[in-house]
């Protein structure tokens, strides 16, 4: 029967939904917030996941890479809590949050009721406010979606996932649809707030480029399974032109079945022979 176990902090207790009674747990060494073991997802006769394994440290930003229907998006909506699980074990943290490709923001409700959407907290406006503020939004709490851009309606998306202090952040492709400027200002959001609260994050993408410029470990997935998992050892911040970028990526790029043509040596420029000019013998030069 396959276990759901959600890490609740200060309780040293574990919540499953086999029906087990949660008991206390004896102090162990720091462990990783997301593991699975052996997870598998089926639909019908179609294996989606299978017997997959999966650890992601705290703090630890991983991106995910596949082809199509490889399972990447049927992973995260495991890890999100949205589907459940065939088989197999699965730990992930209580405090959770998800931003998709689209905002999904509720076209009824002004930007900031957007981002404490579902939540009974206390002060929901004072803490919208905060959490708009930090993605560069404060200004625009009152905007009705309708009026916002694609890059901001994402920004109050990413607002309402740090409204809830997630120890997981899970983003499904959330700057597929945007256009490669406000993309690179995205990216250098999400690498900021990240390194302000420090959650777990899982990138789901289909760009290479964007997998190694934000990671610390880029895994491929392939028939249900990790493929590989390599590390980026390259400091921040990043540039897609140094030799390592390029070597990873083209590495990558191979692991999903894109062959990349190696660069061409440069020929050196043929040389241009020196004319030899012979002394002017001035002894048969008359006027």
């Amino acid at each position: 029967m396959p276990t759901i176990s959600l890490n609740l902090p200060g309780l040293g207790l574990k919540a499953r939904n086999d029906g087990a009674e949660a008991q206390h747990d004896a102090p162990a060494l720091p462990r990783s917030p997301v593991q699975a073991r052996q997870l598998s997802k089926r639909f019908g006769a179609n294996t989606i996941l299978d017997n997959l394994d999966l650890d992601i440290r705290a703090g630890e930003f991983v991106a995910l890479l596949g082809r199509s229907g490889s399972g990447k998006t049927t992973l995260l909506r495991a890890l999100a809590g949205l589907d459940r699980i065939s088989s197999g074990t699965l730990d992930v943290p209580q405090a959770r949050a998800a931003v998709f490709q689209e905002p999904r923001l509720m076209p009824w409700k002004r930007a900031w009721r957007n981002v404490t959407l579902g939540l009974k907290i206390e002060q929901p406006r004072e803490r919208a406010l905060a959490a708009l503020e930090e993605v560069g939004l404060a200004h625009r709490e009152n905007a009705w979606p309708s009026t916002l851009s694609g890059g901001e309606a994402q920004r109050v998306a990413l607002a309402r996932a740090l409204v809830r202090e997630p120890q997981l952040l899970l983003l499904d492709e959330p700057f597929a649809a945007l256009d490669a400027l406000t993309r690179i200002r995205m990216h250098q959001l999400i690498l900021s707030l990240w390194r302000q609260h420090r959650p777990s994050v899982l990138l789901v993408t289909h760009d290479v480029d964007e997998a190694v410029l934000l990671a610390d470990r880029v895994l491929v997935l392939e028939k249900g399974r990790i493929a590989a998992d390599i590390a980026i050892t390259q400091q921040r911040p990043r540039s897609a032109d140094a030799p390592q970028f390029q070597k990873v990526r083209a590495q990558l790029l191979q692991l999903l079945g894109v062959e990349i043509e190696a660069p061409a040596e440069a020929q050196p420029e043929p040389q241009t022979p020196t004319p030899i000019i012979a002394p002017f013998n001035f002894s048969n030069f008359s006027i």
